[in-house]
């Protein structure tokens, strides 16, 4: 494509950007794929409990940080206490480990690590994007491995997958 065609793309999506401003449509977009209202400003998140039957100390502490860094990183928005126009609230409902497979001589081959964190998303803004849903992520070890052997770096493997999950649902839409 010529410089010129390049310059009469510009100009035409400068336009329509004017023209759709022009019409009380506000536009929002981000490099992140996250799709958030311009008029959504601030966001806060409670710290999540940990009511799982087995629970990892500091592993809520350590959802909700993870959460306020992706949201920081990805947003614009600015982080309050409390009474965002977007609000995070939930729990750790289950942390387990469960055997996956079973090998020729009755024994567990592999054995399924997963955390279930339940959310409340609030979207003072436009409350048709609220919801309340149940994530569950998972990661298989090797039965010859202690779960105290790897649980701690399954269980960060983990936190950044639900993270990414509840990100991508309330912001991204999908």
């Amino acid at each position: 494509m010529t410089l010129k065609g390049k310059s009469n793309i510009i100009v035409l999506v400068a336009s329509l950007a004017l023209l759709l401003q022009g019409c009380g449509v506000k536009i929002s977009y981000s490099t992140t794929g996250a799709s958030i209202s311009a008029d959504v400003k601030t966001l806060s998140v409670q710290v999540f409990q940990n009511r799982a039957s087995l629970v990892q100390p500091g592993l809520n502490q350590k959802l909700t940080d993870a959460l306020i860094d992706q949201c920081r990183a990805q947003t614009n928005l600015t982080i309050v206490s409390s009474g965002g126009d977007v609000s995070f609230e939930g729990d750790i409902a289950d942390y387990k480990t469960q055997p996956l497979t079973v090998s020729g001589n009755e024994q567990a081959a592999m054995n399924r690590f997963s955390i279930t964190v339940r959310v409340k998303f609030v979207n003072n803004v436009e409350p048709d994007l609220s919801f309340e849903q149940p994530f569950t992520r998972y990661l298989d070890y090797s039965s010859s491995q202690n779960l105290s052997d790897v649980e701690v770096a399954l269980a960060e493997e983990i936190v950044k997958m639900l993270i990414e999950d509840i990100f991508n649902r309330a912001f991204v839409n999908w």
